[in-house]
C-alpha cells in the first residue's frame, strides 16, 4: 500500500511539473494500413536521409517486410530472421522502410513503475492516464527487466503479394525472451490507428536487449522491474 501511494505522489509530481509543457512533434512517413491492405511494401524513406540523429527514436518495418527497425537514441538497428530460433541484429542507417514513425527527444521524465504494471495493456492504460492533458502523439521508452517477452520479426518471402494483414504476416517469426534486461521504445497516439499503431491499440512497441543481440516488435510482455520515461519539452 505504501508503495502504491508513493507511485501516486510521483505521478502527480510529474504531471504538475509538465502540465504547461508540450511534447516534441513526431514525424510520420507512410502508413501501416497501406502496407497491410494495399501491398505498398517498398521503401518510402531511407533512414540515412534523416538529418538530425541527435536524440533520435523511431520504429517501423524494413522494406518488403524483411526485418524490423528500431532507432534508439541516435543509433539505428535492423533485425532479421536467420532461423526459427535465431536472429541477426545489425547497427546501420543504410536501410529503408515502407512506414516509419520517429522523433527527437532530448530530455526525459522518469517514473518508477508499480508492481501492478505488467502487460502491454497496463502500459497503454498508464501512459494514457498520466498524459491526458499533454500534447499527443509522442515517443516514450521503458528500461529495465522483463520476466518474459514475445517478439516477432517480419520475414515476408521475396515476391509475395500482399492484400491483407494475413498475407503480410507470412513468414513472421516469433521469439520468446525470458529474464532479460531490455530497452523498449514506444510511440503513443489515440488518432493514428492503422498509421503507426494497430487497429486495436494506441501504442506500438519495439524491444532491444541490453546486449543488443535481440530486437523486434513486442506482442506480449511481462514486466519484472522497469522505469517509464516520458519526454520533456
Amino acid at each position: 500500500m505504501i508503495k502504491k501511494i508513493l507511485i501516486g505522489f510521483l505521478t502527480i509530481g510529474i504531471l504538475s511539473c509538465n502540465s504547461d509543457k508540450t511534447f516534441s512533434d513526431i514525424n510520420i512517413v507512410g502508413a501501416m494500413k497501406n502496407v497491410m491492405w494495399k501491398g505498398e511494401l517498398s521503401g518510402i524513406i531511407n533512414l540515412d536521409t534523416i538529418t538530425n540523429k541527435k536524440g533520435l527514436y523511431g520504429l517501423g518495418p524494413e522494406s518488403y517486410l524483411t526485418g524490423e527497425l528500431l532507432i534508439n537514441d541516435g543509433q539505428s538497428y535492423v533485425s532479421k530472421v536467420t532461423s526459427d530460433s535465431t536472429m541477426s541484429v545489425a547497427k546501420t542507417f543504410s536501410v529503408s522502410a515502407p512506414f516509419l514513425v520517429y522523433a527527437n527527444v532530448f530530455k526525459w521524465s522518469e517514473i518508477e513503475l508499480s508492481s501492478e504494471i505488467k502487460t502491454i495493456k497496463d502500459i497503454e492504460k498508464l501512459v494514457d492516464e498520466i498524459t491526458i492533458d499533454l500534447k499527443r502523439p509522442f515517443a516514450f521508452k521503458l528500461i529495465g527487466k522483463v520476466s518474459r517477452a514475445l517478439i516477432h520479426i517480419q520475414n515476408l518471402p521475396k515476391g509475395t503479394k500482399v492484400t491483407s494483414p494475413t498475407e503480410a504476416h507470412q513468414g513472421q517469426t516469433n521469439y520468446e525472451l525470458k529474464n532479460e534486461e531490455v530497452t523498449i521504445i514506444g510511440f503513443f497516439s489515440t488518432e493514428h490507428k492503422g498509421v503507426f499503431t494497430h487497429h486495436d491499440s494506441n501504442i506500438h512497441l519495439h524491444l532491444i536487449t541490453k546486449n543488443e543481440s535481440k530486437m523486434g516488435h513486442i506482442d506480449e510482455v511481462e514486466i519484472k522491474n522497469m522505469k517509464l520515461y516520458l519526454p520533456k519539452e
